[in-house]
């Protein structure tokens, strides 16, 4: 008995920042970012929480393919929770009035859906646990420093989600996580007890970013092929975490992805860190990108420093 992803589901907030806005908030250009970025414009919560956010795409991936009762477990990647306690898990179970399910949440970043998955890939294997919801939701607009040029041009906010079931052929076909610590300050937020002055706001030192994470996306990968037996031109179709086009186009070079394979919606939504991955799997389903049988390569980096691929059979 194998583990699926039989349905999927994506929100984002309904007001749009574009680069020409950010032209007004802070000294940079469209061209500046669009060049280094291949950001054009994200999304931005007005009022919505992230729980709202991740209730509404936990909703459009249950609808027509199951009640929300019949879930067990609801596993939320978030680095911008609602509160510190309750979890992000818990207000979704609550709003989509599920009761009994085991729900949590998981921080780990950009690479937070990845790890997720894994946990409730996993739960699911040992615990006999029939159905499953794993979401990625993430307001990352309420902790960018919006006077900072070089972070707050990168983020937005919105939710993806996807519901996981037994099935009797194997989707979920394997993983590579991890994590190195030694990073951590490279990309950071600082909260309660960090002695900062200035807390809660993301802090990033770019250039070592970017070098770190092609590099760690780029071995990940070579990883997950290995252990699954496949090979690059196996896979269907490539969807990297949406954190910057040059990093996206390095990794898809190095390990023999072409473009048209490769999945980019990061010009429309920015970084939506936890959120990215699942929002673009959600995006590719509807439009036809991946039909049913494909081979799907995530992979993310983020901030821990923490990484992470999954290649799933839809």
């Amino acid at each position: 008995m194998g583990v699926s992803i039989v349905s999927t589901g994506s929100y984002v907030p309904d007001r749009v920042l574009k680069n020409t806005d950010l032209e007004k908030m802070v000294e940079t250009s469209d061209e500046w970012i669009t060049t280094r970025t291949g950001i054009k414009e994200r999304r931005i919560s007005e009022g919505e929480t992230t729980s709202d956010m991740a209730t509404e795409a936990v909703l459009r991936a249950l609808n027509g393919k199951s009640s929300p009762e019949d879930v067990e477990l609801i596993v939320v990647a978030t680095a911008t929770p609602d509160a510190f306690f309750p979890s992000t898990a818990c207000k979704v179970q609550s709003k989509i009035e599920n009761k009994g399910a085991v729900v949590f949440d998981i921080s780990a970043a950009c690479s937070g859906f990845i790890y997720a998955l894994y946990v409730a890939d996993s739960i699911m294997r040992s615990k006999n646990v029939k159905k499953a919801v794993v979401v990625g939701a993430e307001r990352f607009s309420k902790i960018v420093n919006w006077k900072d040029r070089t972070t707050c041009i990168l983020f937005g906010d919105g939710a993806g989600a996807v519901l996981l079931e037994h099935s009797d052929n194997e989707g979920v076909l394997g993983f590579d996580i991890g994590a190195d610590g030694s990073y951590g300050e490279l990309l950071a937020v600082p909260s309660v007890g960090s002695n900062e002055e200035y807390p809660f706001y993301v802090r990033m030192k770019g250039n070592e970013v970017f070098k770190i994470a092609v590099r760690t996306m780029v071995d990940s990968i070579g990883r997950v092929l290995e252990k699954t037996g496949l090979k690059a031109d196996d896979i269907s179709l490539l969807i990297p975490h949406q954190a910057n086009i040059r990093i996206i186009n390095a990794v898809a070079e190095r390990v023999g992805i072409p473009k048209e394979k490769v999945f980019v919606n990061l010009d429309r939504y920015g970084n939506t860190s936890a959120a990215s991955i699942p929002i673009a799997l959600d995006e590719a389903v509807r439009e036809g990108k991946v039909k049913s049988g494909d081979l799907v390569l995530m992979t993310a980096f983020g901030g821990g420093f923490t990484w992470g691929s999954c290649i799933v059979r839809l």
